[in-house]
């Protein structure tokens, strides 16, 4: 590309110079000035009724009067139900951490504990770590943890490592 073509494309391309796309702005509705605007009159709102009001504010769940959607469902009540109520307070909550992370963050041989991990920039939050087995693992580690899934077990034996379980 030559020189002048470079300038006349950065004269094409700027702040100076951008615009909406074409039809994406459109100009506001003028309501209430003459039959011959389509919104003259009744200003777009219809003839009578609560809709036309003053002051209307049109409640999205409001069904005229019919019983609300939300008081016809029942109610699914329960700590283990997720799409219920919000039982938080029962939730227990882990941190996953997986055994590719411990394979590129650790030397062999490393020991690994929830204070390690929070260094490597694993397992930030205070709640407990648990260790899935995702990706694959050689070094043999001593993983400290407060929860080990099955198959990230056997691979951390099978690598020559050892899983202790932290209580609490």
């Amino acid at each position: 590309m030559s020189k002048e073509e470079q300038e006349s494309r950065a004269d094409e391309i700027g702040l100076h110079n951008l615009s909406p796309k074409p039809g994406s702005r459109r100009p506001r509705k003028r309501i209430g000035r003459g039959q011959g605007s389509g919104t003259g009159k009744t200003s777009g709102r219809g003839h009578g009724g609560q809709g036309q009001r003053a002051g209307n504010k049109r409640n999205a769940a409001h069904e005229g009067g019919q019983n609300p959607i939300h008081i016809r469902m029942r109610k699914l009540r329960g700590p283990n139900m997720k799409k219920s109520m919000p039982f938080e307070n029962f939730r227990t909550a882990t941190q996953p951490v997986n055994l590719s992370d411990l394979e590129e963050r650790f030397e062999a041989g490393a020991e690994v504990t929830p204070e390690t991990l929070k260094n490597a920039g694993l397992a930030t939050r205070s709640h407990p770590v648990k260790i899935l087995a995702k990706g694959e693992i050689s070094k043999g580690l001593t993983v400290r943890a407060h929860g080990f899934s099955a198959k990230a077990k056997e691979k951390i034996e099978a690598a020559g490592g050892s899983c202790e379980l932290i209580e609490g």
